[in-house]
């Protein structure tokens, strides 16, 4: 079953290893076919280096195991409720990498300072609040999809793939498992420039409005230029 989004799916999980976004057992991709309902993820807990095909579980939007031996990754809930909210998106990462984490750490957002942000990100990465005690006690993981959710509800997550959760880390998402791995990349990177354009200058700006909507318009907007043209 879904052998080919399995297959996908597998391939995010290493590709976050190797892009050095994961270690130890830190993290994990999905991907959903919306036409079935379905969303194939990491296993709990299992190493990056023992994944397989095999190992990977499928489950429905309600939690319930479809296929698979093993169970699910922890963080199963979130990726459903951010699944069942965001219709647009087909894949998502989740990351403890260490500069976005941080930041999720330091409970602050990371604003725009340059193109490199602007290309990829629509205004700041956004923060997500802390849980209450009862979120945490009754449903965590679920609840953190849902504090996500309510960050975004100003927010459009085409134009802002990727979240920080407070005093926990960042997850992103995109059209599919590679497309929300691209998006962890980019995240970590603009994290770490953030943090050292803040060393190198504590009294910088963010980038005036009309140039970071440019960079971003110019590769996502209905007029977007930048690349070659789709045949």
């Amino acid at each position: 079953m879904l052998e080919s989004l399995k297959q996908e799916v597998l391939q995010a999980n290493l590709d976050l290893v190797k892009h050095g976004l994961v270690i130890l057992t830190w993290g994990n991709a999905s991907g959903i076919d919306r036409e079935r309902g379905l969303i194939v993820i990491k296993p709990s807990g299992v190493k990056y280096d023992e994944l397989s095909l095999e190992s990977l579980v499928v489950v429905d939007l309600e939690g319930k195991i479809i296929e698979g031996n093993n169970r699910p990754s922890s963080d199963t809930q979130t990726h459903i409720e951010l699944y069942k909210a965001f219709s647009e998106i087909g894949g998502i990462s989740h990351t403890h990498s260490k500069y976005a984490t941080m930041y999720s750490q330091a409970c602050k957002e990371i604003p725009c300072l340059g193109t490199t942000h602007a290309d990829h990100f629509s205004g700041n990465i956004p923060l997500a609040r802390f849980l209450t005690d009862i979120e945490i006690e009754d449903g965590y993981e679920k609840n953190t999809g849902k504090v996500i959710v309510e960050r975004f509800k100003t927010l459009n997550p085409k134009k802002t793939p990727g979240v920080l959760v407070s005093g926990h880390a960042p997850f992103t998402w995109g059209t599919n498992a590679a497309d929300s791995v691209i998006n962890a990349i980019i995240l970590e990177r603009i994290a770490e420039m953030a943090m050292g354009t803040y060393q190198i200058n504590p009294e910088i700006s963010e980038l005036p409005r009309y140039i970071s909507e440019k960079h971003f318009l110019r590769k996502h907007g209905p007029d977007a230029y930048y690349g070659q043209k789709k045949l």
